[in-house]
């Protein structure tokens, strides 16, 4: 099995279509050391991640019940070799969704500078904590 970088779910080569089947191997998906496996309770199965096994394609202010970006959901900004900053957000234990170009945009838009360890950085604050995206004069005279 494998999910492509665009989250494509595949099996043997084809992709899989039914959102049921993605959801429920989505949810015993589980990371050791830097493999990706599905477990069930009679045996774990080895799943290819091109890039992070979830899309974070929606982003809400107030809402409780999705994926809060905190101490347990992080953001975290890498560089990416033509595209810039590349925003992950952990979802649970250590798999991490990518955050979608659109998504990544309102989070730009709910930034601002913040001090860090003497330093000014760019970046969101959510539940009391700041992420920093990178250094702040990295985007002056954007």
């Amino acid at each position: 099995m494998r999910i492509a970088a665009d989250g494509t779910w595949f099996y043997c080569g084809s992709p899989i279509g039914r959102a049921p089947l993605v959801q429920l191997f989505a949810s015993i998906m589980r990371r050791e050391g830097d493999r990706y496996v599905l477990v069930t309770p009679v045996e774990k199965v080895g799943i290819r991640v091109d890039d992070a096994p979830f899309l974070a394609v929606e982003m809400r202010v107030d809402v409780e019940d999705l994926a809060t970006v905190d101490g347990e959901h992080p953001l975290r900004f890498e560089r990416g070799a033509s595209e810039g900053l590349k925003p992950y957000v952990r979802i649970r234990g250590d798999l991490w969704a990518l955050v979608k170009r659109a998504l990544f945009y309102d989070l730009v838009a709910l930034g601002r500078t913040e001090r860090v360890e003497n330093e000014d950085w760019f970046g969101v604050r959510s539940r009391g904590l700041f992420f920093p995206m990178c250094r702040a004069s990295e985007i002056e005279g954007l």
